[in-house]
């Protein structure tokens, strides 16, 4: 590969990956729960829907329920779902909350294409939050890293 051609590739993912959002899962859809913007503006922090309607991420070991292993569901923030079992939830290291495996019929994957390689999203089936990624990197039985923001969870023990 040339020099100059590295160079033009290397710029046009570093715009690309600094350019906002547009077209977001989370607002797409026929989803159970669906409200406005405005709506999601006014019962979310800027954080919790950055995060959850613009599918961005909390800072590495911000969320205290990182450290939750109390026994539990975690809910959906944005539509009170029950989405993950604290059974299934282990310490990654990571510094996020993560699972091993989703409640039945709780979230919802999507290919995530924003970095320099594709990652899978992870959603709330009901109203389309965003939780955070699937990795291939987890603990048996699934081998599967659920990588979760907790501002998008409610913990109930």
């Amino acid at each position: 590969m040339k020099r100059r051609e590295f160079v033009l590739g290397a710029s046009a993912v570093a715009l690309a990956s600094t350019a906002p959002a547009t077209a977001v899962f989370a607002n797409t859809g026929n989803f159970e729960v669906q409200r406005t913007d405005a709506e999601w503006r006014s019962m979310l922090t800027k954080l919790q829907y950055k995060v959850m309607r613009k599918e961005g991420t909390e800072r590495a070991g911000s969320s205290p329920l990182d450290k939750v292993y109390d026994k539990g569901t975690y809910h959906c923030r944005g539509c009170d779902l029950a989405v993950y079992s604290s059974e299934t939830k282990y310490d990654s290291g990571t510094g996020w909350p993560s699972f091993w495996q989703s409640l039945p019929n709780a979230v919802r994957t999507k290919k995530d294409r924003k970095l320099l390689s594709v990652r899978t999203e992870v959603h709330c089936r009901r109203c389309g939050s965003h939780f955070g990624h699937i990795f291939n990197d987890g603990p048996q039985p699934t081998g599967k890293r659920h990588c979760l923001n907790g501002v998008s969870l409610v913990f109930k023990a």
